[in-house]
Parts: structure tokens; sequence; C-alpha cells
């Protein structure tokens, strides 16, 4: 339970609320008094919750894929693209636009209105105080994790026949993705592997009792910029799987929309190492000489 005032006057804008909470809850920080004061101005909590998820959403989807649009109209950038020759136009990427923004008002608007009721019904804190960052750090690991479980086997499965052509074939529209392109997808797909990162914390939720909404908000965020930055279809010198080999990135999606095929996780490489769903001329290799050492071993062994 959150363990500020509930009952305040009636107030007529946001910041007259901020400053009933501020002045009867001290204890609060400024970010949390900036949270209850919202909710208070709003006195309709699904209301809130529904206005702030998808407001936020937005504004990360578009604000994280806007670099990605910059460095795609700039030619100086060129050396670090993966598929180097084929650059989105502007036609393109306003096609994209359109579809991502349908999908969101058509798809993701309506479960959004629903969000607060169901995250009241598993038992999610939509109050204040905040847990501390580690408990929210933890938490966000252990989504990335679960999440790029549920997204390799669900990705994998739209890669055959039938799922392929009536539904993950929009997503390959693009031979080679940029920031955009993240959410350009069937709504069923959308839905689908949507689950792996809104309906794994919620479960995480209903299972430990212990999430707190903003704890969401905040791995829905890193999950956008993941998702958006794995399609960009840059490489750099400072790209982050440089520095964390596990990590996927642009340089391990990218192949998978050139190919068509392997490379199915989201945010890791171990499930398309361990599982030999690697894609690309590497990976290739790499199968052609353990095949070769398995075959040199089992020659031995006869000999």
């Amino acid at each position: 339970m959150s363990n500020f005032t509930t009952i305040l006057p009636d107030t007529s804008a946001y910041w007259s609320a901020y400053d009933q909470v501020s002045a009867l809850n001290i204890h609060l920080n400024f970010f949390e008094k900036l949270w209850a004061a919202w909710y208070q101005y709003m006195d309709n909590d699904t209301l809130a919750t529904g206005i702030m998820s998808f407001v936020m959403h937005e504004l990360v989807y578009f604000g994280r894929s806007l670099p990605w649009v910059i460095i795609d109209a700039i030619p100086y950038f060129r050396k670090y693209k993966i598929q180097n020759t084929k650059i989105p136009t502007a036609a393109e990427q306003w096609r994209c636009t359109k579809l991502v923004l349908f999908s969101h008002f058509t798809v993701e608007l309506p479960q959004i209105w629903l969000f607060h009721p169901m995250c009241k019904y598993f038992g999610m804190e939509t109050g204040v105080p905040f847990p501390s960052w580690v408990t929210m750090a933890y938490q966000i690991a252990i989504f990335f994790v679960l999440e790029d479980a549920w997204h390799y086997w669900l990705h994998r499965a739209f890669h055959w026949g039938p799922l392929y052509k009536h539904i993950h074939k929009i997503h390959h529209t693009y031979s080679a993705p940029f920031g955009l392109a993240a959410e350009y997808a069937s709504p069923i797909e959308v839905m689908t592997l949507g689950f792996g990162t809104v309906g794994i914390p919620i479960l995480w939720c209903w299972i430990t009792g212990d999430l707190h909404v903003l704890t969401m908000y905040l791995w829905i965020v890193f999950r956008l910029f993941q998702a958006i930055d794995a399609h960009s279809g840059y490489e750099f010198p400072w790209s982050l799987h440089h520095f964390i080999p596990f990590w996927a990135g642009a340089q391990h999606h990218d192949v998978h929309h050139e190919k068509f095929i392997g490379n199915y996780a989201s945010s890791f490489r171990w499930w398309d190492y361990f599982l030999d769903t690697e894609a690309g001329p590497e990976a290739a290799k790499a199968r052609r000489e353990r095949r070769l050492a398995k075959e040199a071993a089992k020659a031995r062994k006869v000999q």
C-alpha cells in the first residue's frame, strides 16, 4: 500500500495538486511527489495510468527512433551501415510510421486502457514510495532473460511456413531494417511477441506479489530501446555487443532480416548459439568446422 495522504481538497491544476502533496508528504522525494500529484490531479486511477502508459510508449518509441531517422539522412554514417547499399527512403519511413501508428491506436491503446485494472487485479503497486533501485534493477534483469526466451521460441515458430506467410512476413517487408520498423508487424505478432514484454512482468507480480508499475515502465523503456537499436541497421565500434559478448544488438538482428532465417532471439545470443540457429557467414563457417571435426573424430575411431 502507498503511504501518502489520499484525502486532499479538489484541485484544478496539476501544480496545485503537487504543492498540496508536497506539504502533506515531506517524506517523499521529488519524483514520488510528481507521481502522487498526477494521480491526485487526474482523480481517476484508470485514466491516470492509461494516459501515462500510452504517452510514455509513444514518446519513447518515436523519440528513440528519431535519431536513427536523422542518421539515415547523413552520408557520413554510411560507413557504419551494415547493409550500406540499402538506405531507407523518406517514403519508406513514412509508410512504416503510418502502419506503426495504426497498430498503436487500434491494437495497443485499447489494451493500455485496461492496464490499471489489470495491475490492481494481479497486485501490482501503483502508488508511492517507489521501490529501491536495487529491486528494480534485478527485476528488470530477470525480465530481459525471460522475455528473450519467450521471443526466441515464438519468433522461431513464426518462421514456420503458414505462420510466416500469413503473419510474420509483414515484419520482413524490409530486408535492411531501420529503427522505426521495430514494431512494423501484424497485430497478431504484436500481441503475441508483446506478451513477453507485458505478460511476463504481470506473471511475475502474480507469483511474487512484488512489482511496482514504475519498474514495469522502466523495463518497457529499456526493451523499446533494445528493439529499436536492434533494428537500426548500424554497427558502431561502441556498440554494446563489443563490451557484452552475449548481447545481440543490430549486427545480430540485421543478419536475420537479410537472410530471413536464424538469429531469432531478441536481446541475447545464447539461445541461437546453443541451439545452432545462428545466421551469417561466420556462423556457417563455425558449423562447417564443427562438422568436419566431428567427421574426423569418427574416422579416427573407425581406424
